[in-house]
């Protein structure tokens, strides 16, 4: 997949995450391309590894959507503490 491919699917990716995921986000655009690129790279490397599927199936869609919605929650949580203190 070329970089250009990769950044819309992460585009699509973080913004399904956001929108199944209530609540007020901390960043911008370029924070939802990053987290749904690195939640896409981070739920297809673990469902592949745990033999859940193989790679082209359309569950890794669902496993790029989970894994950026994990790493969201995550992002929500350090960026909340930085605005806090």
């Amino acid at each position: 997949m070329s970089i250009l491919g990769w950044i819309l699917f992460g585009l699509v990716v973080g913004i399904l995450a956001r929108f199944l995921m209530p609540g007020r986000d901390p960043g911008g655009f370029v924070v939802t391309i990053v987290l749904g690129v690195v939640g896409a790279l981070f739920g297809g490397f673990l469902g592949r590894s745990v033999g859940w599927y193989q790679e082209g199936e359309p569950v890794g869609f669902l496993m790029a959507i989970l894994g950026a919605i994990v790493l969201l929650a995550v992002y929500r949580v350090f960026a909340g503490r930085s605005r806090t203190v």
